[in-house]
This record gives C-alpha cells, sequence and structure tokens, in this order.
C-alpha cells in the first residue's frame, strides 16, 4: 500500500517552496520525484547539488548512465524520466533500448561506458577487471571513472527512492525491457 503522497507547495518547507518554484520555472512542473524528496527539510536541494555537480561527462554520457543503472535497479521512474531526457539529447529510441541493456553498438566509447555502469551497478561496485579494461581502452580516464561512480550512487539513491515510495510516474511510462526486446 502506498502510504506517500507527492507533496505540494504548501506542504513543504520555505526553502523547498523556492525550489519548486524554480523547477516549475525551468521544467514548467516539478517532477513527482523531486517533489517526494521535500518530505526531509534538506534533501531536495543536498540531491539537487549532487545530480547538478561539475563532472567530466557530457550530458548525453550522464544519460547513459542514468539509463543503465535504473534498468539494473528496474526504477520505472527514472526510466521513465530518463528516456525523455535521452530523447531531448539525441538518443533515438532503439538506442536508448540498447543502453537501458548495458551496451550501446552505435558508439565505441558509449558502449564502453554502458557497460561499465551496468557492471558496477551489478556488481555494487566489484566492477569486472574486463569491463574496466573496455572503458579506459575507450579513452576515459581515472578521473571519468570516479564521476560515473559518483553518478551511480547519485542515480541508485532516486531509485531507491522510487521503488521505496512508489509516487506516481509524471513522464511518459517507458517500456519494460522484456517487453520490447522479446
Amino acid at each position: 500500500m502506498n502510504t506517500f503522497n507527492v507533496p505540494t507547495r504548501e506542504e513543504v518547507s520555505e526553502n523547498d517552496q523556492t525550489i519548486f518554484d524554480n523547477l516549475n520555472k525551468a521544467l514548467g512542473f516539478v517532477p513527482n520525484l523531486y517533489a517526494t524528496y521535500a518530505h526531509s527539510d534538506t534533501a531536495l536541494q543536498n540531491y539537487l547539488n549532487f545530480a547538478n555537480a561539475k563532472t567530466s561527462l557530457s550530458a548525453k554520457e550522464k544519460e547513459v548512465v542514468n539509463l543503465a543503472v535504473s534498468e539494473v535497479n528496474k526504477c520505472i521512474y527514472c526510466l521513465s524520466a530518463h528516456t525523455a531526457i535521452a530523447k531531448m539529447n539525441g538518443f533515438t529510441d532503439d538506442q536508448i533500448l540498447e543502453i537501458r541493456a548495458g551496451k550501446a553498438t552505435f558508439n565505441n566509447k558509449l558502449d564502453a561506458l554502458a557497460r561499465l555502469a551496468k557492471n558496477i551497478t551489478e556488481k555494487r561496485g566489484a566492477t569486472d577487471a574486463k569491463v574496466l579494461e573496455q572503458f579506459f581502452n575507450a579513452g576515459y580516464s581515472k578521473g571519468g571513472l570516479v564521476d560515473v561512480i559518483s553518478l551511480v550512487g547519485e542515480k541508485t539513491i532516486s531509485n531507491y527512492l522510487h521503488s521505496t515510495t512508489q509516487v506516481p510516474v509524471d513522464f511518459p511510462m517507458a517500456q519494460p525491457l522484456e517487453a520490447v526486446t522479446a
């Protein structure tokens, strides 16, 4: 039974009300998962600071990690949100499905990144040496590895928040990977 409501602007702290206003200006709405963070007076700001922190990864590379991690963690909310964001970053539907499966045969560098993100998530950080070697051979640095691991952690936080709260998905629903690849 879902006991987690999506808080409204009037139900959150003054600081979170300002964040809600900024999200409304930037996105046109406050995503339900972001609003759910606002059950805590500090979590939304802390999460957005983490999610928007400087990184060596491009927007497209971040979406590769977000999609691969969210698929492993089976988070329909994040898969739906990041499918929409990946499309805005130029990925096709077929490419998004490949990335969700942990590969990207259409681009060697993104393939190494997708494989790494999937492997780190599945193995809880005990990354396979071969996957790591492919990542470095694709041109990524040790700093890039640290940035990927940080992003895996950041995305896992949202995956777990949704898995626990089950707040409604307010993005076009991503189809289960099995349904579209079967």
